[in-house]
């Protein structure tokens, strides 16, 4: 797995190069793994990525496969639960965002507006497409990421923060910010 020329940031870890290799960066519709990725990235705020990736399946276990219906109803008994469960990051305002943006997701269904559309418009539906040569070219958030962040906030969504959201942008798709030596770029920037 580790002959073909990747991105930096997954070294020679097995679970970051299959992350790398499968998911990151390719562009994501499904409605349930965009809340996902939406509340894994805000628990990854002041933590590295592989300490959620690590945590990936404990989370989807613990909070019902990121249903959002059953998350936006979870009560201070199941919430207590979660902050228990050493299989997750057990950080009080990560786990309680994650029942407040579940509940922000499905207001905006009540409102006729799904997670596929509303990130989507924002790029006219299109990945952006990047051709960074090094890895300090990449940047941690954009104008962009910026205004996706605010509507995020206003609309009731927490750790949506700018770099979250950009983050969030490059893990589905929505921006091609891989390597142009990377074997993934190439792959990507045709879709």
């Amino acid at each position: 797995m580790s002959e073909q020329k990747r991105c930096w940031w997954c070294g020679d870890n097995e679970l970051y190069m299959a992350y790398h290799d499968n998911e990151w960066g390719t562009p994501l519709h499904d409605e349930r793994a965009l809340f996902e990725f939406l509340c894994l990235e805000g628990a990854q705020a002041g933590l590295s990525w592989i300490t959620i990736l690590k945590k990936r399946q404990n989370y989807q276990l613990a909070f019902d496969h990121f249903d959002a219906q059953k998350i936006a109803g979870y009560q201070k008994q199941k919430i207590d639960e979660l902050l228990q469960n050493s299989g997750i990051v057990r950080n009080k305002l990560k786990v309680n965002g994650f029942v407040k943006n579940a509940k922000a997701y499905l207001e905006m269904l009540d409102q006729g507006l799904t997670l596929d559309q509303y990130f989507w418009d924002f790029v006219d539906g299109e990945v952006i497409q990047n051709s960074w040569s090094n890895r300090d070219q990449v940047p941690a958030n954009t104008p962009l990421s910026d205004a996706i962040s605010k509507d995020l906030k206003k609309r009731g969504f927490t750790f949506v923060g700018s770099t979250i959201c950009y983050a969030f942008m490059q893990a589905t798709g929505m921006i091609n910010d891989h390597l142009v030596d990377c074997f993934r770029y190439e792959a990507l920037s045709k879709q």
